[in-house]
């Protein structure tokens, strides 16, 4: 069977967490993501942008842009978890395994928790596992 139209790379990825801020300091010092838009512009017609952002920020690293936004207050106290219907986890590719040693350093510099750096040949990859300051499980993968 025939695919109706060809699906590519992910065009964004949105978030919700607990506190854009620290979310935002995460994403940016630690994963190198620069600010894409963290405020509506001047002419935004009928709130569209403000609507989208819903009092959050845009981020881009690498064309790939990651959106946060806050949580609901009803749901202040919740935390990310795979095992429950939805996101697993959130990948992004980084230029070669060496990039994954790289990551490892930045990460003990900043105190982020991660696990070891995993090959699977089978799939042609290796990968890095992390959390966000919200729990959501992040992953950086290279191809072998």
């Amino acid at each position: 069977m025939s695919a109706p139209f060809a699906i590519g790379t992910p065009h964004h990825i949105r978030l919700t967490v607990t506190d854009v801020e620290r979310s935002r300091a995460f994403y940016t010092g630690v994963l190198g993501f620069d600010v894409a838009l963290d405020s509506p512009p001047p002419d935004d017609p009928g709130g569209l942008v403000a609507d989208t952002l819903q009092g959050g920020v845009v981020l881009v690293n690498a064309g790939v842009m990651v959106g946060l936004r806050p949580v609901d207050a009803a749901h202040a106290g919740d935390r990310f978890d795979p095992f429950r219907v939805g996101l697993d986890h959130v990948s992004f590719s980084v230029g070669s395994r060496r990039d994954l040693d790289t990551a490892v350093g930045v990460f003990d510099r900043h105190g982020v928790e991660h696990g070891p750096i995993r090959e699977v040949p089978a799939m042609g990859m290796a990968f890095l596992a992390l959390f966000d300051p919200d729990g959501i499980a992040v992953e950086l993968t290279a191809q072998l």
